[in-house]
């Protein structure tokens, strides 16, 4: 099992909101994720703990990452040691190696974030939308790559856990 993430930036008419998801490389699910005001490692450290809490006992998971410094900070570092879990990290200068979290913020603001006008609502706001965008990505939105159906779907048709 691999996951990806990343922290993106959503600009409000207040200030900034960051979010942090874990995307599931198998199907391209939200694993879980997080908002805040601030891309500091309690936003990383929170939403590692709650992937960390969707995982069956004794199962193996790589994590990847840009080499932020939210992903070298001690306390991740010690989460992934005590959940047996195997770090990974883009190289130095090269977003490429994290395409596909790059790929996940880019539909996120190209279907919601830039045509809803996000950047008029405060961050109490974006961060309900961002909610609402999440569990639609999970449960709604079709993808080509799994036969034309949402990453939940798909999960569910593979008599997988969704």
């Amino acid at each position: 099992m691999k996951w990806l993430t990343d922290i993106t930036e959503i600009k409000a008419c207040d200030g900034k909101v960051y979010v942090s998801p874990m995307i599931d490389c198998y199907d391209g699910k939200i694993v879980a994720y997080t908002t805040g005001l601030h891309p500091n490692a309690r936003l990383a450290n929170t939403m590692l703990r709650k992937a960390i809490g969707t995982l069956p006992d004794d199962t193996r998971v790589i994590v990847h990452s840009d080499r932020g410094c939210h992903y070298r900070w001690p306390e991740w570092i010690r989460i992934c040691q005590e959940h047996g879990i195997i770090r990974s990290m883009s190289r130095k200068g090269c977003s490429p190696d994290n395409s596909a979290a790059e790929g996940f913020f880019g539909r996120m603001k190209t279907e919601a974030v830039y045509p809803e006008h996000w950047e008029q609502l405060t961050c109490r706001q974006v961060m309900e939308h961002v909610d609402t965008y999440m569990h639609w990505y999970n449960h709604e939105r079709i993808k080509q790559s799994l036969g034309w159906k949402s990453p939940v779907h798909y999960r569910m048709q593979q008599g997988l856990a969704a």
